[in-house]
């Protein structure tokens, strides 16, 4: 049988993994305790703990998050939404390859992760099928792309309604209806607007877009006119939230801007925006307007955030409490058009009011805290080992680096605590630009290692099609006989001349060994680097 085992890179302590398990020593809960403990036990999320969420790691960095079973989470420009006591997140992803005005990539469609409390998430996958020629023709490199999935819940259809931006027909936006908020949706019939109904077909027309419910169930579409050079339009939708009704604003900004995210606070209207519009910029600004109603007459603008953190702003996501609303001011990390945007991160924090309803400047938090009420967890979270080996990773800060290519490497080195068979071992990585060399692994006994003809106790390849653009665990299966007490180095390294392979790693107390396989033992021990640690898993059956 397969048991889990705890192992000790150097001065960290992490877990021994099942190889299909879903239990990740990354994706652990960060609420303070002891109330986190008080609220997974509690019923429907009747309690209220403080949450911690962590956007940066503790040098500034951007701080990559993890789901469930440990892969980095890819949903990017979409919002997070709250329905039926479980918190979702949405977003497009890029994880497939697909590179805006890249005419060969491919489009990779919109994704959904849910989670009891804003921090442990679960992937439920893709909220319909995006690999069809239909799709693929709509949404690939060869069009300006789809993106911003946003979903409503209708009470009076009982229905789940997706609204995404396109650019092949001439109202710029598809809708779906769902009986669930994980999907799968279908696809409905073309809405109609009343702005730029004229305009040609598959042209640059409407764009970035946020849908927004009022209390009265009154459902409103927030959108980007580029007709008019980038002015906000915002238009009530039909009772069914499937179309326009044409009683819309025009103009609630002037041009140059972009990303509208519409919300309601005791009474005031607020819409926040990107300001200047700047596609996939890392640090451009935010700025918002008030209305007493969504069809204006609105305010003039007031900048919040001269670059949002590091991003683009994307949403606003009101929480309902007990007395009150939070409201969560989300802005996608960009990396100002890389070609994998798939490694793009998030900045989540509260907005903070005035007493007269104004909005302080956003202060870019590393790790803000919420007062949130949390409802239970999945069952692949439900099952995660809660001894103490487990909770010391949440901690630590995950960060991704791509450096694998020409020959270099990257070597961690384990101890395991059980004699048995080493039946598998993951490493989270993901690749940029393409590679033309696979990745290689090696499983070394440290005494080995360091030599400049030393042979590995297994090796293998990964090829290069078999790595995405997204940090995901990649297994292998050396079923190698491990000693208790033997110290093991893993290898990673790769000869790709033409792009690289990025690892994922923790900031913590230990070292990760770097060098060039063949080179010998001083390559290898003078380059350790301080307070970094593989992100790895292992599975050890124990000896009969």
């Amino acid at each position: 049988m397969v048991i889990n085992i705890p192992v000790r890179p150097v001065g960290v302590v992490l877990l021994l993994m099942g190889l299909f398990s879903s239990v990740s020593q990354v994706a652990v809960a960060q609420l303070d305790h002891p109330k986190a403990t008080k609220a997974r036990k509690a019923a429907n999320g009747s309690v209220t703990p403080s949450v911690r969420l962590r956007n940066f790691t503790a040098d500034g960095k951007q701080l990559t998050r993890f789901d469930a079973v440990g892969d980095a989470i890819d949903a990017h420009d979409g919002e997070i939404a709250h329905f039926r006591g479980t918190y979702y997140l949405y977003g497009t992803s890029y994880d497939c390859g697909f590179a805006w005005q890249n005419k060969k990539a491919p489009f990779c469609g919109f994704k959904v992760y849910s989670s009891p409390d804003l921090v442990n998430w679960t992937d439920q996958g893709y909220l319909f099928d995006a690999k069809t020629p239909v799709w693929q023709t709509r949404c690939n490199g060869n069009t300006y792309g789809c993106f911003r999935p946003h979903v409503i819940f209708n009470q009076k259809t009982n229905q789940y309604v997706l609204w995404i931006n396109v650019y092949d027909n001439k109202v710029g936006f598809r809708v779906f209806t769902s009986s669930s908020p994980t999907g799968p949706f279908n696809e409905v019939a073309q809405p109609t607007l009343a702005v730029n109904r004229d305009a040609p077909v598959a042209g640059l027309n409407n764009g970035d877009h946020d849908t927004f419910v009022d209390e009265d169930g009154t459902a409103y579409l927030a959108y980007t006119d580029w007709r008019a050079k980038g002015a906000i339009v915002i238009e009530q939708l039909t009772p069914d939230y499937l179309s326009g009704t044409n009683r819309f604003v025009k103009d609630v900004t002037k041009e140059k801007t972009e990303a509208p995210g519409l919300f309601k606070r005791r009474g005031i209207y607020y819409i926040t925006y990107s300001d200047p519009n700047c596609g996939y910029c890392s640090g451009t600004g935010t700025s918002y307007r008030t209305a007493s109603s969504p069809l204006g007459p609105w305010s003039e603008g007031r900048k919040i955030s001269d670059n949002s953190c590091g991003g683009q702003p994307s949403f606003v996501f009101t929480i309902q409490l007990a007395n009150d609303s939070l409201f969560l001011y989300g802005s996608d990390l960009w990396n100002n058009a890389a070609r994998n945007e798939a490694l793009a991160n998030y900045f989540w924090a509260p907005l903070t009011f005035n007493d007269d309803g104004s909005i302080q400047p956003i202060a870019c938090e590393q790790t803000p805290a919420l007062s949130i009420r949390v409802g239970q967890p999945d069952k692949r979270m439900a099952n995660r080992p809660t001894n103490r080996s487990v909770s010391d990773q949440s901690a630590l800060d995950y960060t991704i680096g791509c450096d694998i290519a020409h020959n270099h490497a990257q070597s961690q080195t384990f101890t395991a605590s059980q004699t048995g068979l080493l039946s598998a071992v993951s490493v989270t990585a993901y690749k940029k630009d393409n590679p033309d060399a696979a990745l290689e692994l090696a499983i070394f006994s440290e005494k080995d290692a360091s030599g400049s003809t030393a042979r590995p106790l297994y090796s293998t390849s990964l090829p290069a099609d078999s790595i995405s653009w997204a940090a995901r665990n990649r297994f292998i299966q050396p079923n190698l006989r491990v000693s208790a007490g033997q110290r093991y180095v893993l290898r990673v390294s790769s000869a790709a001349s033409v792009g690289c392979y990025g690892l994922a790693y923790a900031t913590g107390e230990t070292s990760i060994g770097r060098g060039t396989p063949g080179r010998g033992n001083d390559d290898v021990s003078r380059a350790h680097e301080a307070k970094r640690t593989l992100k790895f898993q292992t599975v050890i059956q124990a000896k009969k």
